[in-house]
């Protein structure tokens, strides 16, 4: 029988948590724990002759939530759903009302969306429901299903043209080839040698005010070019008794703004750049900040509005916020005349227009949350609160100034121009509470100030000094500089950045190497294959426009079939035309063990169920043996070396190389550190916990590091 309580559907647990403080008794509130329906494992599930119908099943584990939302709506009255504010979000209250028929049984379905998780959004959100909208569903469903149809029919013809275990995706794909073809660009170079020529010059009346001027070129002509060293030494011989006089100062004050309210991929860069976490560390952390923390009395609290979002724009309650705290914390200077409004689509082909990630209170500083976050919560956090606060400060100001100065050779009509230059700040405004990480770039000189010179005015030589450089390589990608490339040209979303960076590591098409991404010879293969065979799929500009057509869709100007059905137009003759390549030969990797049989080098093969050792002599030789990864740390309970191994699922566990003497084994990779509490063996459980195999307590890692480091 109905009552007047209403129920509420949420994704995770600690989102109906926090949500429960807001809305009170009068809504029950449940979480699905993310999909409740999608496409079959075992199959394709699209039935593309009938206008690619997709076929959804209830994955096993969601049959006992999906009843226990049945039995809550039998005493409810409204269902409300209130997933995330994005595509993914919708098509999960979509596929909610499909998996549990509550849209049929009478009761009344409201649609709330929220981009923070406080009580006035909360609340003003469940004031104003909506329906489903079913374009942004649409366009979810024609990206799930184009991705299943390019991954189920491209990866098999990878295992029989490369190897099994492969895979290939439309924006993997993509993503794949900006690092090969980054690594050829590298291998490929040649460098190019070149010079440079500083002068040491000095006031004629003041020997102690010294500075360095660069050699630009002739007067009046091109920048000069100095190929080899004996060009250099000509050059420095024939200006060392040059005449050097002041031609020109320029001065001129510059500013430089702030930068905006974190998106998703600077929220992923940044991170990345200043912590070197992972971006699917960032969104893990993040979204823990979104959906609730218990912080002091308050209990679970949404510390920052939604995390997947391409949308600079920020409200004007949050602004106004901001300016009010920096007129509070800060001298009258650091607040500008005018708030700073932030352009809605920042990103080409940028999304639906949700709000920037921010903090959902600028008066909630991160010191005073530290003690209720882990250590990386509160990076997370800190970052995303400084880098709102600086975008409503003052720009920061800095004093330039460019120095011409002319060498002039006796007998010679010839001239040289010298260039020295400055640049010193002379108010910090944003800086003094945030500065952007960098790249590839070195770090910014502090700035210095030139000697007061004037034109006309006569200058000493000190000395002269060249020095050789060669031109460098483009720098291999990093993950901010992957996500700002893919960013960049439009492939992918936001969201999908980190299971494609996570995926390609996953099928070892990559590793990452200080930080940076290396092709392996598979990812090298798997890439020039399928750019010779499918050179639509993997080229750069087709990604991007798929992605600006699934727009289209999400917002009512494209059909979702028609737009499936123009490119298996082409996909289809193209895999039936690359069904006749041949094989691509990858030479396995060589080992330091030796076959137990005859002696020869083990090599790293895959088969069926993974990685495992053959001896290199095969097929005269077929002795194969387990592929196991030495740790070099110590079993607890015999002593024996801990190795890990790959189970018939590819999964990696730990277990003691005396086996089956010993049986010790554990699903989790085993740490340095011993246990705080009984020096037992601690084993990583996540990205932030790490648990005692003996006592079975558990430990953050960052205090773990942290002990290492000391101890250290």
């Amino acid at each position: 029988m109905k009552n007047s309580k209403s129920l509420v559907i949420v994704e995770s647990p600690a989102k109906a948590l926090t949500l429960g403080r807001f809305l009170g008794d009068k809504y029950t509130i449940k979480a699905s724990k993310g999909h409740v329906r999608d496409l079959p494992k075992s199959t394709m599930g699209v039935d593309i002759e009938k206008g690619f119908e997709p076929t959804y099943k209830v994955p096993p584990d969601k049959k006992k939530i999906i009843k226990e939302i049945k039995d809550a709506s039998e005493k409810a009255g409204a269902i409300y759903l209130a997933t995330d504010p994005d595509r993914e979000g919708e098509a999960i209250s979509w596929h909610l009302l499909e998996a549990t028929g509550l849209d049929k049984n009478g009761h009344p379905i409201h649609r709330v969306v929220f981009h923070e998780i406080v009580a006035e959004a909360v609340l003003e959100a469940f004031k104003h429901p909506r329906k489903i909208n079913m374009d942004l569903v649409n366009a979810q469903q024609a990206r799930r299903i184009l991705d299943r149809i390019v991954g189920y029919q491209l990866s098999p013809w990878l295992w029989k043209k490369v190897r099994r275990g492969l895979s290939a995706g439309r924006v993997q794909s993509a993503a794949l080839r900006l690092v090969v073809d980054r690594e050829k660009d590298i291998l490929g170079f040649t460098p190019q040698e070149y010079w440079s020529i500083d002068a040491e010059l000095s006031r004629l009346k003041d020997a102690e005010a010294k500075f360095k001027a660069g050699l630009v070129g002739l007067k009046g002509e091109k920048k000069l070019d100095i190929e080899s060293e004996e060009k250099a030494r000509s050059i420095v011989s024939g200006i060392k008794a040059a005449k050097y006089s002041v031609l020109s100062v320029t001065t001129k004050e510059a500013q430089r703004q702030p930068p905006a309210p974190f998106i998703t991929s600077t929220l992923q860069q940044e991170a990345f750049r200043k912590f070197r976490f992972s971006a699917q560390r960032t969104m893990s952390l993040a979204q823990q900040l979104y959906e609730g923390l218990p912080i002091g009395n308050e209990g679970p609290v949404g510390l920052i509005t939604y995390m997947r979002t391409d949308s600079t724009l920020v409200s004007h309650t949050a602004i106004n916020e901001a300016r009010d705290f920096i007129s509070k914390k800060y001298e009258k200077s650091f607040l500008p005349t005018h708030a700073r409004l932030y352009s809605a689509k920042k990103v080409k082909g940028a999304q639906e227009a949700h709000e920037a990630i921010r903090p959902t209170s600028i008066f909630r500083e991160p010191a005073q949350v530290k003690q209720y976050l882990d250590a990386n919560q509160f990076k997370v956090y800190d970052l995303i609160w400084k880098r709102m606060l600086a975008s409503q400060m003052a720009a920061a100001k800095y004093h330039n100034t460019t120095v011409d100065i002319s060498a002039a050779v006796d007998g010679e009509a010839k001239e040289y121009l010298l260039r020295a230059t400055s640049s010193v700040q002379t108010f910090p405004g944003y800086t003094v509470l945030y500065t952007e990480g960098r790249d590839d770039s070195p770090e910014e000189e502090p700035g210095f100030m030139l000697p007061h010179l004037k034109k006309g005015e006569g200058l000493k030589l000190l000395s002269l000094l060249p020095e050789q450089h060669f031109t460098q390589p483009p720098p291999r990608y990093t993950e901010a500089t992957l996500i700002k490339t893919l960013e960049e040209k439009g492939i992918g979303r936001p969201s999908t950045y980190a299971p494609i960076i996570s995926t390609l590591l996953d099928r070892e098409y990559m590793v990452k190497k200080e930080g940076r991404f290396f092709p392996q010879e598979v990812g090298m293969k798997v890439s020039d294959l399928l750019t010779e065979h499918f050179k639509r799929i993997v080229d750069l500009d087709f990604t991007a426009h798929m992605e600006e057509e699934l727009d289209k869709v999400a917002s009512g100007n494209q059909n979702w079939v028609t737009l499936l059905k123009e490119f298996y137009k082409d996909f289809s003759p193209t895999l039936a035309k690359a069904d006749k390549a041949e094989r691509v030969h990858i030479e396995p990797e060589k080992t330091d063990e030796k076959c137990a049989l005859c002696g020869k080098p083990m090599v790293v093969k895959t088969g069926r169920f993974g990685k495992f050792l053959a001896c290199s002599g095969y097929p005269e030789c077929k002795s194969t043996r387990p592929f196991i990864i030495k740790t070099g740390m110590k079993c607890p309970e015999d002593g024996g070396e801990l190795v890990g191994r790959l189970n018939k699922k590819g999964r990696m566990f730990y277990g003691c190389s005396n086996y089956p003497k010993c049986k010790f084994i554990s699903g989790y990779k085993p740490i340095a550190q011993p246990c705080p509490f009984c020096q037992g063996m601690m084993a990583q459980t996540g990205s932030d916990w790490a648990r005692c195999t003996k006592c079975k307590k558990r430990s953050k890692m960052a205090d773990l590091e942290m002990k290492e480091e000391a101890a250290v």
